[in-house]
């Protein structure tokens, strides 16, 4: 890549960065990364006031793998990469201010990675942040007995995971719904359609569990969470990709994704009167 390419790649990178985070479209977004933290928050102080543990530490550690499973994966990292990304481009289509950047004398490869560098940025402070500190804060009423399990325990290495799996799953939904909003004119309806699909990846037979961003996620989270009945009669067991496989798998399909995005770019026409 020329210093060219590297200067035009930068002056996108730091044009998005303004535009995506400091949207005020974008505030909601900001609400999904907080409610976690603001929910351990609760919990930390409520149950510092009772004085006496209800629960154990590892009754916690469940609880948060079940709040990451369905609240940060199925919910706050999933929607808020859909607005996020899928607005990139779309966005500027509604805007009527996308045919600013094509006629630029830039390759249009630069433009998707710029676009995306810029949303990934913005995801990963927001989401991988607010799982961190709902992590440190979750087990914060235990006092010594929590930084005892943090540090000398397995704590340090579930919050690895937990931090390797948020960012993988910004990277994997960022360019899903990047393709997205480039490809639809109403991202919504297939960003519907991927949340329906992940939703029933437990009850999926396995070869189609591994069409799925969540099925690779889910190997790599630290603890297990059981399903409920009746739902645990349901699913299908599979085993587990190991982490050497799913951390490359993942970034190998969100690359393609992207080389995709950035043919499709070059083919890209803007009709505002349609």
């Amino acid at each position: 890549m020329n210093a060219m390419w590297m200067r035009q790649l930068g002056g996108v990178l730091r044009l998005e960065l303004k535009k995506t985070a400091f949207s005020r479209r974008g505030w909601w977004i900001y609400m999904l990364a907080a409610a976690p933290v603001v929910l351990m928050l609760a919990h930390w102080l409520t149950e510092a006031k009772i004085h006496s543990a209800r629960h154990s530490i590892g009754e916690d550690s469940v609880i948060f793998a079940g709040a990451f499973l369905f609240f940060f994966l199925r919910g706050s990292i999933f929607f808020g990469c859909m607005g996020i990304f899928s607005n990139l481009f779309r966005g500027e289509m509604l805007g009527k201010t996308l045919h600013y950047y094509l006629l630029a004398p830039m390759r249009r490869e630069l433009l998707v990675a710029g676009k995306y560098a810029a949303g990934l940025a913005v995801a990963l402070v927001l989401f991988v942040g607010s799982t961190v500190a709902s992590f440190l804060l979750i087990g914060r009423h235990f006092g010594p007995a929590w930084s005892d399990y943090l540090w000398h325990g397995p704590g340090a290495g579930q919050l690895g995971a937990y931090t390797l799996a948020a960012a993988l799953a910004c990277i994997g939904y960022g360019a899903v719904f990047l393709l997205c909003g480039l490809l639809f004119r109403n991202p919504l309806i297939p960003a519907a359609a991927v949340w329906v699909w992940e939703g029933l990846n437990p009850f999926l037979p396995a070869l189609l569990k591994k069409i799925s961003v969540i099925f690779y996620l889910k190997s790599l989270l630290p603890v297990e969470v059981p399903a409920p009945p009746p739902f645990s009669v349901m699913v299908i067991e599979t085993d587990p990709t190991p982490a050497w496989l799913a951390v490359p798998g993942l970034l190998a399909v969100a690359a393609i994704l992207l080389v995709y995005a950035a043919i499709s770019a070059r083919q890209t026409e803007i009709g505002y009167g349609e």
